[in-house]
């Protein structure tokens, strides 16, 4: 491990140099044929320190890639391989090297993408990749962490990631007929076998947290938590912190939602994704839209885009806290990655956190579901 450790330090020194000595994120030529690519972006600054962040003993980027979306069809029509490609190495060329997917997603087709586009630069990357549920006729079944169906999972997650081990393994979500403690077992003879390096789980509570951790140092939690959706500062962080796990929000971007995408005026159509998304709702985009114009405000102070905001806030909460915002399109990559150089005082934090609190929130999570396993 320290050969493959040593390779991604020997990268990042040789991206690190070019960048500073060029003064921005990436020269002319190094997307000169990515479609993805525009000439400028408004609001965007060179991420001038990209320091990494530890979840457990895991070195990652500060900022990962969730790619959910490129092929599942989960928030949009599935894209073509030929496109998502260019986005996920051109990711990985801005400095990102923590990428996130899942069997679920498609199911199976995401694997598949991501496995691909990182074959070439695989030693020089975090895959994070999720089991935990049981698949029939092409679509999910169910779930299901009995340790004979994990190591069955894991072998085909090994063949569609083409990789020898997963970098970091998460049980995407509890399955109700199987302690968690044989759970953790099953993931820790696998990275006895070298299949898997690292366990993480997804959206359950304190007390699976330590029950699990127990068993298997755990490494990372993931679940979803942005400016708007905060059950999961109800202990659930600070858990994580307390053991030393990092934390892993997905939605850090609350779905598209503080990057500005949306409006009081958006609906969604009932074949949509979002049209169940409680926090969707008429109702609740007019509330949220509060929030919206406190993140465009900070944006104005920081010169920073809304979504740029949102990151760094969520980032500015724990230094053990990654976010992986999901896109399909190489200049959002570019723009998260600026989120890097927007920093928060002690004193603006207060003052932000002050004003969020005064703004009443519709559909989210209350604080008592962070103490729920999901």
């Amino acid at each position: 491990m320290e050969k493959k450790s040593n390779s991604v330090n020997r990268r990042n020194f040789i991206s690190k140099s070019a960048l500073l000595g060029a003064g921005i994120v990436a020269g002319p030529m190094a997307f000169a044929n990515e479609k993805n690519s525009p000439g400028t972006i408004e609001g965007l600054k060179a991420a001038s320190n990209p320091e990494k962040r530890m979840l457990g003993a895991l070195e990652v980027s500060p900022i990962g890639l969730g790619c959910m979306s490129m092929k599942s069809g989960s928030y949009n029509p599935p894209r073509d391989t030929k496109d998502m490609i260019p986005v996920i190495r051109g990711a990985y060329d801005l400095g990102v090297t923590f990428f996130d997917t899942a069997e679920v997603y498609g199911p199976f087709t995401d694997e598949e993408l991501v496995g691909e586009a990182l074959q070439p630069i695989r030693d020089n990357v975090v895959i994070a990749s999720k089991f935990g549920f049981d698949f029939s006729n092409g679509k999910r079944a169910g779930r299901n962490s009995k340790p004979e169906h994990i190591k069955s999972a894991v072998e085909g997650m090994l063949k569609r990631l083409r990789t020898d081990r997963i970098d970091l393994l998460y049980l995407h979500r509890l399955d109700p007929n199987v302690p968690i403690e044989d759970v953790a077992g099953t993931v820790k003879d696998l990275i006895k076998e070298g299949k898997a390096l690292h366990f993480g789980l997804s959206e359950v509570s304190p007390t699976t947290i330590r029950k699990a951790h127990a068993e298997q140092p755990v490494a990372a939690l993931q679940s979803e938590y942005s400016i708007i959706q905060r059950a999961l500062e109800n202990e659930v962080i600070d858990t994580c912190g307390e053991l030393g796990i990092g934390f892993v929000p997905w939605g850090p971007v609350c779905r598209g939602f503080l990057g500005d995408k949306f409006n009081e005026h958006s609906r969604f159509s009932s074949d949509s994704r979002l049209s169940q998304v409680p926090y969707f709702t008429p109702e609740a985009i007019e509330a949220h839209m509060e929030v919206l114009r406190l993140v465009r405000e900070w944006g104005r102070k920081k010169d920073a885009t809304p979504a740029q905001i949102a990151l760094a806030w969520v980032m500015a909460q724990k230094p053990f806290i990654v976010p992986i915002p999901g896109t399909t399109k190489l200049h959002h990559v570019k723009q998260n990655q600026g989120a890097l150089n927007v920093t928060f005082s002690d004193t603006e934090l207060k003052e932000f956190r002050n004003a969020l609190e005064r703004i009443q929130l519709v559909g989210v999570r209350g604080p008592e579901t962070a103490l729920v396993d999901q």
